[in-house]
């Protein structure tokens, strides 16, 4: 379920300026030591920057990359696709992707690879207006649907796991407009994501409901990977590995400080991002609602829990996102964290 921000659309223009690192580019940094060898990597990000990039920015702001010998590059899509386009030409050399699009796009294909997961359980959910008790309630009542694949799986797994009927919810399409579609009584409930979307509704109606997909029977997942691909990784393995420890490391700060200081690390978003458009009392919301997942059982940051995937390669073909289920050996890079 790739969802985004309306303010997405604004930041469009910022791609033009993306690229792929171009190979083995690297610049020369000198310490007060001895020159480091920095190579540039290209980052495609999901959506507008917002809380669940948090590590990201945190871990470029203390200057982890740099000590890592990356000169990292984040860029803002145009759309939820960009991320396996630029991929696949070699614009970018790594991109943040839904678990879905993923899955969807090696099944035609596609030669991505996830080497890191984000997030470790799914952020998809049904956004209901304050009327709405629970998910069966839905029956006979207007739900949007942003009308991806993933988007239908979530409602049916959602109403079927509180005993409803799925094939009684009238489902309507309306992009990604979540967010004004419940608020302005358009639909019932909507497709979202929880700690986006859903975090925007309740500010607004704070008796809205929020219906999350693991919540009723879907297994848990990291709804967001990072993804590179199987030529990158072959020539440049160690230069991702390098990278995914900084990133750890930033997402480790971000799940970490306290709540009463989360305003270090909207500072880090806005600067870093440069986006005007971050609210910070918005992205203190999200951040409180996203950082727990940050990390998994154990308290790692990015780590891929293999046998978790492995359910949700099952459960991604049984609800028919995709026709077969995942090889989930050849999805994950070999040495991607967790076990």
């Amino acid at each position: 379920m790739a969802i985004r921000p309306i303010a997405l659309l604004a930041s469009a223009a910022l791609l033009a300026g993306c690229g792929g690192s171009g190979g083995d580019d690297a610049t020369t940094a000198t310490t007060g030591t001895a020159p480091v060898k920095r190579t540039a990597l290209a980052l495609t990000l999901d959506f507008a920057p917002n809380a669940v990039h948090a590590g990201l920015y945190l871990a470029r702001q203390r200057g982890l990359y740099r000590d890592g010998g990356i000169d990292l590059t984040i860029n803002v899509p145009g759309s939820g696709a960009d991320g396996t386009r630029l991929l696949a030409a070699g614009r970018s050399d790594l991109a943040i992707m839904d678990i879905h699009d993923l899955a969807i796009a090696r099944e035609k294909g596609a030669d991505l690879v996830a080497v890191g997961a984000i997030v470790q359980r799914p952020l998809a959910s049904l956004i209901a207006a304050p009327g709405v008790s629970r998910p069966r309630a839905l029956e006979g009542r207007r739900v949007g649907v942003t009308g991806l694949p993933s988007d239908d799986a979530a409602v049916d797994q959602i109403v079927r796991g509180d005993g409803g009927d799925p094939r009684k919810v009238r489902r309507v399409t309306i992009g990604f407009e979540a967010v004004p579609a419940v608020l302005g009584g358009r639909v019932a409930a909507a497709t979202a994501f929880w700690n986006a979307e859903g975090v925007a509704v309740k500010a607004r109606r704070p008796k809205a409901r929020i219906f999350r997909l693991d919540e009723f029977g879907a297994p848990r997942y990291p709804e967001l990977l990072l993804v590179s691909t199987s030529k990158l990784l072959a020539r440049r393995g160690d230069v991702i590995q390098r990278f995914l420890a900084a990133t750890a490391a930033g997402y480790q700060a971000a799940a970490t400080t306290p709540t009463a200081q989360s305003q270090i690390v909207i500072d880090a978003l806005q600067k870093g991002s440069g986006d005007k458009t971050i609210d910070p009392s918005t992205t203190a919301d999200q951040l409180k609602a996203v950082t727990p997942t940050f990390l998994d059982r154990e308290g790692r940051a990015l780590a891929i829990d293999r046998a978790a995937m492995a359910r949700w390669a099952r459960w991604e073909a049984h609800v028919g996102i995709t026709k077969r289920a995942p090889d989930v050996a050849k999805l994950i890079w070999k040495d991607a964290p967790g076990g």
